[in-house]
């Protein structure tokens, strides 16, 4: 059974209440013979209990996928170049910690078993002891990540906890904890039982509390290697079971398209591409051959980044890219693309049709696309993508209406002949679904579709799909 646990505190003066955190416990009912208990189905009586029904669905499919997906993301992260040793990286040796706790009666429940909250409690000391030695000031602890326990500690047993920080990423720093049970007869021998290990992420604050980069972690060893490659896996895992099993009601940002104002709104459009394009904290998730998926999380805004290696003019590909009548040749999750406005040479407004993903209807949208030359000393081609509102076309009762926020293509030329596509996309609540899965590392529909993208763009001479301008 899955239970949910918040943690709400109340100012006592105001009465304003704050969450403070939210976690998922699953247990399992102890048999008293031989024979599992099966436990009786949970009455769903309102709509918010259907949600969360759904959500609990979602929450145990990643888990049971857990192990396949992370190994499947090792084996891929094994053909990763390994990392470039620069000045400022630092070894994680002085970051491991060593504690041993001696379980007592207070620390058990009637069973005489380790409450798990004690373990829980222990782990996370040794932990941020580690952290602290890295970043130099006091870490806070932001998620515990897939904390499992593998089998039973009791009254009298010591327990060793061992921590090392594995990776860092920007602003947060992943520790990994494992824990050992020993018996009396287990500690003179040196034989002890992995009951535990979890991976624990924290932040940390300077005097102006304002977020600290963590300085870039440079392997030493096999087994650091190991470690580091196994926090970009989880870190992609969670990254995707994050916006799997999220529920948001999203907040219409869409901006009224206003004739008068087209000019400044197309401007923009470019600029919100552009900008998005050039913020740092960009982190390389997947590399598959001429393709490679970056990910930049802020504030809980999640944007990916996909960069593809063309063997095509760049002025082609613009061609090709730019006209989204042509976008559902080539990308699966678009069924239809209509021109719906010609507001001039460079901007048109397109409806769009998307196919149905979990279940759900299917998503319809009303995007401007802006595209823009370069300029007389520039390589770089344009295409900025943005959901509009227009009242000749309301939302359907056929259709889900999503939003995009900010997304689109930037063009640059290698040569004359090749080019490099980045394509952008700043994903709001209504279409994660699309990405959620490959984010986590259980799908590869980013690679599958940008893989469709240059086989569409390199095999568009021969089909006769270029009208060269």
């Amino acid at each position: 059974m899955e239970i949910s646990i918040k943690v709400i505190v109340q100012d006592m003066f105001t009465g304003v209440e704050k969450l403070v955190s939210v976690a998922f416990s699953t247990f399992v009912a102890k048999p008293i013979g031989k024979e599992k208990i099966n436990l009786k189905p949970v009455i769903l009586l309102t709509e918010q209990d259907h949600v969360e029904h759904n959500l609990a669905s979602e929450r145990r499919k990643v888990r049971l996928h857990h192990e396949d997906t992370f190994k499947n993301l090792m084996k891929e992260n094994s053909k990763f170049n390994d990392p470039i040793c620069d000045e400022g990286m630092v070894s994680t040796s002085g970051t491991s910690v060593q504690s041993i706790e001696l379980v007592l009666p207070p620390h058990a429940n009637h069973h005489g078993n380790t409450f798990g909250g004690q373990i829980m409690a222990w782990m996370e000391t040794v932990a941020t002891i580690s952290a602290s030695r890295l970043c130099g000031a006091h870490p806070l602890l932001k998620s515990v990540d897939m904390f499992k326990f593998r089998g039973p500690s009791t009254v009298g047993d010591r327990l060793v906890f061992n921590a090392i920080v594995n990776n860092t990423f920007q602003t947060c720093v992943e520790v990994g904890v494992r824990v050992e049970a020993f018996d009396c007869q287990e500690w003179s021998e040196g034989r002890g039982r992995h009951i535990n290990s979890a991976f624990l992420i924290y932040n940390a604050v300077n005097d102006k509390e304002e977020l600290v980069t963590f300085p870039r972690i440079k392997p030493m060893s096999k087994d650091d290697l190991r470690r580091y490659r196994g926090a970009i896996a989880r870190k992609r895992i969670r990254l995707g079971r994050k916006y799997v099993i999220s529920h948001k009601e999203e907040v219409p940002l869409c901006v009224h398209w206003d004739v008068t104002n087209q000019v400044s709104l197309s401007n923009a459009n470019v600029e919100a591409l552009k900008n998005l394009a050039a913020r740092s904290g960009w982190e390389v998730t997947s590399v598959v051959e001429k393709i490679k998926i970056y990910t930049l999380e802020e504030n809980d805004i999640l944007s990916v980044w996909v960069e593809k290696h063309v063997e095509r003019p760049a002025h082609l590909t613009y061609h090709l890219l730019s006209d989204f009548t042509k976008r559902p040749l080539w990308d699966p999750h678009y069924v239809s693309c209509e021109v719906i406005d010609c507001v001039s040479e460079d901007d048109q407004i397109y409806y769009i049709t998307c196919p149905v993903v979990n279940g759900d209807k299917p998503k319809d949208l009303v995007v401007l696309v802006s595209r823009r030359r370069p300029l007389k000393d520039g390589n770089t081609y344009t295409v900025a993508v943005k959901s509009v509102t227009l009242p000749s076309v309301p939302p359907s009762p056929q259709y889900s209406r999503s939003e995009i926020l900010c997304a689109g293509f930037l063009i640059h030329a290698i040569d004359s002949s090749s080019c490099t596509v980045s394509y952008f996309n700043q994903i709001s609540a209504s279409i994660s679904p699309y990405f959620a899965g490959n984010l986590g590392g259980w799908s590869k529909s980013i690679e599958e579709t940008a893989a469709s993208c240059i086989q569409f763009i390199e095999n568009a001479t021969d089909d006769g799909l270029i009208d060269i301008f």
